[in-house]
């Protein structure tokens, strides 16, 4: 029997979502946890909304799940922070299936696990649109906290991985026409149904910095490599130069669009979830060499304020990098 939200209750729907939390923590009005000796907590909240974020046409329900709990860890580990545990807020109507949000919490059970992070508390409501807001809370020794505005003049500027991935994914589930490979279809789909964050980077952060004073400036990508890119230089009052041809771009994705189309997607297209890091040049190379994967040094840290993608050709002109350019709310 396909039973609704409405049919079961509030009362109902929570005994269904406790059974995706541990036992022990939740049932109060609150959750306790507590940080690790000489760690600061580290907060962090991520709304999704049916129709902005998501659609039945391109992301399944675990899907959602997976991709709200993705993008809170993601923020966690652009901090430089491991993962406590999360809240999730529903906002659901009363016709959506019970199955559909418990295929949601098994998707967010799944990404959470290779974190051994766990779900902790939250709250329901009735609304006409479909919105998880989930708040993840992480923590972080003080002295390795990875802000935006600690980049200087002369760090390389370091990606950990593919960009324009999630983009392509979002065309092929719409409906883009192609003959792709099925592996490079695949591959190019997960990218953006099930991202993958990236807090496998900071045990090879901590150490290279081990043995210096730890200074990284960074976030993820979640709106965009260029977006990342020009957060990052205006917090650290600086500039950059970007070489083009070093964007790491998938060989799927090569197979699938022209080079231009790849590059714009790659700076613009969003919700690649990797981090992009400012470092001193010698360890940047380290920390490259170890990730692997796509990993790499796409530029550097410059004392002029504006941010420059160098000419791909001697006939070609520098294009400055601009946030307008990027996804922005409340703009069309």
């Amino acid at each position: 029997m396909n039973l609704t939200v409405a049919e079961i209750g509030e009362q109902g729907l929570l005994q269904r979502i406790q059974a995706f939390c541990p036992a022990d923590v939740i049932g109060d009005d609150a959750a306790v946890l507590s940080p690790a000796p000489g760690s600061s907590l580290v907060v962090t909240t991520d709304v999704l909304v049916d129709g902005v974020h998501f659609s039945e046409q391109t992301t399944p329900p675990d899907a959602v799940g997976w991709r709200a709990v993705a993008a809170n860890l993601s923020d966690l580990a652009a901090m430089g922070a491991t993962s406590l545990g999360i809240t999730v807020g529903l906002a659901l109507p009363g016709n959506l299936s019970v199955a559909w949000v418990e295929a949601l919490y098994r998707g967010m059970t799944a990404c959470l696990q290779p974190y051994q992070t766990a779900i902790v508390g939250g709250d329901v409501v009735r609304s006409p649109i479909c919105s998880i807001a989930i708040t993840a809370l992480g923590q972080v020794p003080p002295h390795q906290v990875i802000t935006r505005s600690a980049a200087q003049v002369g760090d390389a500027i370091v990606v950990t991985g593919y960009h324009g991935d999630s983009r392509a994914g979002l065309e092929l589930l719409l409906g883009a026409n192609t003959r792709l490979a099925a592996g490079d279809r695949e591959q190019i789909c997960r990218a953006h149904q099930y991202p993958v964050p990236r807090l496998d980077v900071l045990p090879f952060l901590q150490a290279l910095m081990a043995d210096s004073d730890w200074r990284i400036a960074g976030m993820d990508s979640s709106d965009g490599l260029a977006d990342a890119i020009l957060q990052i230089c205006r917090a650290s009052r600086v500039g950059a130069t970007i070489q083009p041809e070093h964007i790491p771009i998938s060989p799927a994705l090569k197979r699938f669009v022209a080079a231009e189309q790849a590059l714009e997607w790659a700076l613009y297209g969003g919700e690649d979830f990797e981090l992009v890091l400012c470092l001193p040049p010698q360890t940047a190379a380290s920390l490259v060499k170890q990730l692997g994967g796509g990993a790499a040094i796409v530029g550097e840290i410059t004392a002029t304020p504006e941010v420059w993608l160098t000419a791909a050709s001697e006939t070609a002109e520098p294009t400055q990098l601009l946030l307008e350019k990027g996804f922005q709310h409340f703009q069309g």
